[in-house]
Formats: C-alpha cells, structure tokens, sequence
C-alpha cells in the first residue's frame, strides 16, 4: 500500500463520480408485503457476508450474487464489524454507558454489548431491528446477559418516532443522558424519498450533548460502476433497497455534530490503530472496501 493511496482515500477522493451517482440507487424497489423467509433479507445476508449461520437459502443465494458483483463484500462486512468495535470503544472510553443500535441484525462475536461492556461493565444497549426473525434470534443469543441490561426493540428506522417513544427503549435508555447513537451499515437501506436525512435529525435531536453518532454507509466512491449498479439491482429483491451514496451525501448525516478525528473516511481507515492495525497492515484489498464511517459528538 502507498501512502498516496491511503491519503487520496482518507480525503474521500473516491472515483469522482460528482453528481452522477444516481445509477447506484434502487428506486423501484416496492417494500415485501409480509416477512417471509424465502425473501432474502439484509440483516440475514449480512451474517452470511461474515460466515454466520443465521440465514436462509434466498438470503444466500441473494448475498452470493453481491459477492460475484462485488468481491469485496465479505471484507466490507468484516471491517464494517471491526469499525464497530472501535467506535464502540471510543464512546466508551469518552465515558458513555447508554448504546442504541439501530439496524443492528444478528448479534455476534464483536457485538455492541461485547465491546461495551469490556470497558463500561454496566453499560446498557438496546438493539433495533424491524424483523421478527432477526429479533428472536438476537433475544435467544442475549439470553445470558445480565436483566436489565440489554434489550431487543421492534421498530423500523423509517418510523424514527416508534424507536424513541417505544416502552423498551424509554425503560432501559435515559435520553437526558449521553447515548450513543449507532447507524452502522443501516442508512444505505433508507431512500432519500423515504425521509432519511430527516430520520436521523429526528434521531440526532433526541439526543443529550456528550452523545455520540457512529455512522457507517455503502458508498459507490470506491466501486467501479458496474458493481454498483448490480448490487443495487439484487437488493431490489430483498426486505430492504440498496441506496449507495457518495461522500458528499454521507457527511449531512452527522449535522453540526463535531467529527472525532480522522473524520468520516473510508471504513478501514477509522483509526486502524486503536485496533492494533498500523495503516501499513491494512488488509489487502482494503482499497476496494467502498463505504465511509464517522463518529462525532454532539456539543
């Protein structure tokens, strides 16, 4: 790797594909009128993307087609949940015991409750997913957990209202209090006509200064636009759309929350070395990984 590479990607240079980026959007995608197991669903492609074995035929057969269009896949996911341990690691180390991951899917090895509780031991996280099946799955592996302390949330991130006002989340989360707010590989399933920026500003308002936002999105920046394109097109099957957005429209997620360095940058690039990663040992092929991610802080 050069140090050139890795400056031109930190800067989110990207493809400068400017404002014709629109070809990387699922319009037409029409909302599953039931949860269905033979629709493949992206929560459960996303434990396939990183070897899990909570998943159906249709969620494979769907996440091997994104893999072929984009080889890259399975490395995104593994550095997406790799960001994850270090933000979580960093709102924790800033002192914030309250977690609320939206979006979350199948907990796993590396979960939010895991890292969290390394350094805040009674930290408290709510997890949100709007599919029943993820949910059972994600209450039957936090079965252990200490009572109280983690909690599993039906709600969708479309209806922000239903996640801030649900009984589960007021019960476990003191919104006067720091919380950190995690979208993490979440956004790039809301459309913009969908109301996504004024989803997470209903979301960011909510918060108490001294919160967090950990943000990571798919992007076609670092894609070629072929692959983009496809994987657009697959997720068009499946419980959710694919909306992958340039730098440019990522950054308006975080609002006038101040960015914690390096800034939003391109995923394996969010301090590597709080991972005990040198940015000369990335993992080959790290240029390819075509998603941002940020965490900022509200003042």
């Amino acid at each position: 790797m050069h140090e050139d590479s890795t400056a031109s990607a930190a800067a989110g240079t990207g493809t400068g594909i400017g404002s014709d980026w629109e070809w990387a959007r699922a319009d037409d995608w029409e909302p599953p009128t039931e949860l269905d197991t033979g629709v493949p669903h992206t929560a459960r492609m996303y434990d396939y993307y990183l070897g899990g074995k909570d998943n159906f035929e249709a969620d494979r057969k769907a996440a091997e087609a994104a893999i072929a269009a984009y080889p890259a896949l399975p490395l995104l996911a593994r550095t997406n949940r790799e960001f994850l341990g270090r933000a979580v690691e960093y709102a924790a180390g800033r002192g914030i015991r309250q977690y609320v991951d939206i979006g979350t899917g199948i907990p796993s090895v590396g979960s939010t409750s895991e890292v969290a509780r390394r350094v805040v031991p009674d930290a408290r996280v709510v997890y949100v997913d709007n599919d029943p099946i993820v949910a059972t799955h994600a209450r039957a592996l936090l079965a252990s957990h200490k009572a109280g302390h983690t909690s599993v949330v039906e709600a969708d991130l479309r209806d922000p209202a239903s996640i801030l006002d649900h009984p589960g989340l007021r019960a476990a989360v003191d919104l006067d209090q720091p919380v950190a707010l995690m979208l993490v590989a979440v956004l790039h399933f809301v459309r913009d006509e969908d109301g996504a920026e004024a989803i997470v500003r209903t979301l960011r308002d909510a918060l108490a200064p001294g919160s967090a936002l950990i943000l990571s999105h798919g992007s076609p920046d670092f894609a070629s636009r072929e692959s983009a394109a496809e994987g657009a097109r697959i997720y068009k099957s499946a419980s959710a759309p694919l909306v992958l957005r340039p730098r440019a429209a990522v950054e308006p997620f975080f609002g006038d929350f101040e960015f914690a360095g390096p800034g939003l940058v391109q995923l394996p690039l969010w301090r590597p070395e709080a991972g005990h990663v040198p940015t000369t040992d990335l993992p080959e092929g790290w240029q390819d990984v075509s998603a941002y991610a940020g965490v900022a802080v509200k003042r």
